[in-house]
């Protein structure tokens, strides 16, 4: 029972890490290194931003060479221990939620050793408010966060 649910968990890591590589791929094929807006929606605009730093571009100007690989280090241990915590799960929304989380934190480690930065691309505004640029990876880690909150409220844990 429980290899089972590790199996649904990687299927969900697997299925958002080639998501998030693919729309980046599509992203970069369109707008190659330009930087413009591209306006989907009345809320929605396509953009091309290069994160060198964490969640919200916190530390994107960190003048050390080093932040990379410290970054891709810290997403790499994170994913080995929950990866464990997926392989012991009795749950399968837990199963999800690690394999969402897990998925996103892969595809922009493959963006640090590619381009040396996270591609993010969703430009989600209302009026002149826009909230920071983010992507496919960005949005199944937190998607992934609220089902571990979810479950965890529900289950009582």
């Amino acid at each position: 029972m429980f290899q089972r649910r590790a199996v649904l968990g990687v299927y969900a890591l697997a299925f958002i890490g080639l998501l998030d590589q693919v729309t980046k791929w599509m992203v970069l094929e369109r707008m190659g290194d330009v930087h413009r807006t591209v306006p989907l929606s009345s809320f929605l605009n396509l953009v091309l931003v290069w994160n060198k730093g964490v969640t919200f571009g916190l530390f994107n100007q960190g003048p050390s060479p080093i932040m990379r690989y410290l970054l891709i280090a810290l997403a790499a241990g994170i994913v080995l221990l929950l990866g464990r915590w997926l392989y012991r799960t009795s749950s399968t929304m837990v199963a999800v939620a690690l394999g969402f989380i897990m998925g996103g934190a892969l595809g922009n480690v493959i963006d640090r050793l590619r381009y040396g930065a996270v591609v993010d691309f969703l430009d989600f505004y209302y009026a002149n408010y826009h909230w920071y640029a983010f992507n496919v990876a960005d949005a199944a880690i937190v998607t992934g966060v609220a089902l571990l909150l979810i479950d965890g409220m529900v289950r009582g844990q």
